[in-house]
This record gives C-alpha cells, sequence and structure tokens, in this order.
C-alpha cells in the first residue's frame, strides 16, 4: 500500500487519510492510484461496514487536483486524467460499505469532487469547500457539475460553479452541501460516532440501501420504487433479516453474519 493514502483499521471501521500534506493533499495520478488501492481492499474486506475519508495534517482534506502536473497536459493527457479521477469518484459511490468524509480543511476543486463521491460528509468548523476551476480556465472534471447539482440542486450548483465560489463549512451546512459542521479536534470522533452507528446495522440491509438511493435517485420515482421493492424482497431470503426479527421479538440484539 502506497504512504499516498494511509489505511487504519478499527474493529469495523477503516479510515483512509490522504497522506501529501507538503502538497495539502491535492491529488496526482500517484495519488489517486493509492486511493482507488484503498478503497478497491475495502470493498473486498468482507468485515469492514463503514468506511471513513480525510486528509492528513490541519489544512487541507484535498486542496484540489495537482495543477503543477496538469498545467501542460493536452486534451487526450487531460481527458486521461479526468478518468483516472472519476474511477475513483466512481467506486467511492459504488462501494457496498458507505463512505463518511471527513473534510478537516480545504475541499477545493477536485477535492471537494471526492468529497461528493461520499455517501455524506462532516466538515470542521473553518473548513472551505467549493469548484473553483472556471477561475483556471477549466470546469470541474471528476462529476463535480453532476453530483454537486445532485446535492443542492441545479441553481445553488449553477451559482457555486460559475462564480468559483468557495464556501465556509457553516454555510456548506446551511445549503446542504454537508451534514454537520463539528470543532476540528471533534472531526473524526463526530464521524466515527455515525460510523459505529453504521457499522451496528445489518450489512447486507445499509448496502440494499446504498444501493436503492444511488440507483434509484437517477431512474425517476417509479423505477427507484420498484428497485427499492425488489432489494426489500430479496432481503427477506438472508439470514440477516430472519436474525434480525428474531433479535426484535425476543428483545435482544441481533448477531448479523452478512449472509
Amino acid at each position: 500500500m502506497s504512504e499516498r493514502a494511509l489505511v487504519a483499521r478499527d474493529g469495523a471501521v477503516t479510515t483512509v487519510t490522504v497522506n501529501r500534506p507538503e502538497a495539502r493533499n491535492a491529488l496526482d495520478g500517484q495519488t489517486l492510484d493509492a486511493l482507488l488501492e484503498a478503497f478497491a481492499a475495502i470493498e473486498r474486506d468482507g468485515a469492514v461496514r463503514c468506511a471513513i475519508l480525510t486528509g492528513a495534517g490541519d489544512r487541507a482534506f484535498v486542496a484540489g487536483a495537482d495543477i503543477k502536473s496538469m498545467a501542460g497536459l493536452d486534451p487526450v493527457g487531460a481527458r486521461a486524467f479526468s478518468q483516472h479521477g472519476r474511477r475513483l469518484c466512481d467506486l467511492l459511490e459504488g462501494l457496498s460499505v458507505p463512505v463518511i468524509a471527513a473534510v478537516n480543511g480545504w475541499a477545493l476543486g477536485a477535492g471537494c469532487e471526492l468529497a461528493l463521491a461520499c455517501d455524506f460528509i462532516y466538515a470542521a468548523r473553518g473548513a472551505k469547500l467549493g469548484l473553483p476551476e472556471v477561475g483556471l480556465g477549466v470546469i470541474p472534471g471528476m462529476g463535480g457539475t453532476q453530483r454537486l447539482v445532485r446535492r443542492v440542486g441545479v441553481a445553488r450548483a449553477r451559482e457555486l460553479i460559475y462564480s468559483a465560489a468557495v464556501i465556509e463549512a457553516d454555510e456548506a451546512l446551511r445549503i446542504g452541501l454537508v451534514n454537520a459542521v463539528a470543532e476540528p479536534a471533534a472531526l473524526l470522533a463526530r464521524a466515527r460516532a455515525i460510523a459505529d452507528a453504521i457499522a451496528r446495522q445489518a450489512p447486507l440491509a445499509v448496502a440494499a440501501a446504498k444501493r436503492a438511493i444511488r440507483q434509484g435517485g437517477d431512474a425517476g420515482l417509479e423505477a427507484g420504487i420498484g428497485l427499492e421493492q425488489h432489494l426489500f424482497g430479496e432481503l427477506f431470503a438472508t439470514a440477516d433479516q430472519e436474525e434480525g426479527m428474531r433479535a426484535f421479538i425476543e428483545k435482544r440484539a441481533p448477531a448479523w453474519t452478512a449472509k
């Protein structure tokens, strides 16, 4: 595992830390590869129930893409870099376990796109978020124009992207970009508390809920409800459904097996 992505497993929760603090955790090809490797390993590990993504240091979650490495790209190279980043964001979004972004500092450009690909975002007070790419003569290239719309609505996304606005965590909370704001020293504990709560639930059910929300949200209401009903029915063929309902009736904690 590359040192660009530090992986720490604690029980059923794995924390992945983007580890390039000398560059404010900016994303280059090597860092993208390290994160792809880290999250692919989480997907293969059937004992992980939730993941947290954060950045090393106290200044940046991910300050953006590495502009120095991008500046000389031609259109073919730029598309390849965009596709590289998209693979990571698609992996995060499609992971069977939830991923929480713990935004501990700047989350700009590609960093904001990375956070948007997570299931939800907790931010440290004083953190800054935005998609300011138009100020560099480009646009978001890792899904930001699409995921921001789905997070905060089309009008708000247009305003933020067209103006290259960078907003504080409290404003991001107000518009629904982040779920909660915590003091910097308490951020990881806050993220870990919800990760632990998720990890206590039936893992196949959480995975099905994530799939229903992710796929159904783009399919229209009727198709989305149809997917939900399909997944609901499928869960009644699992040992965890039987265990969960038996435990409820017997007034005890369930023992999940992910089967």
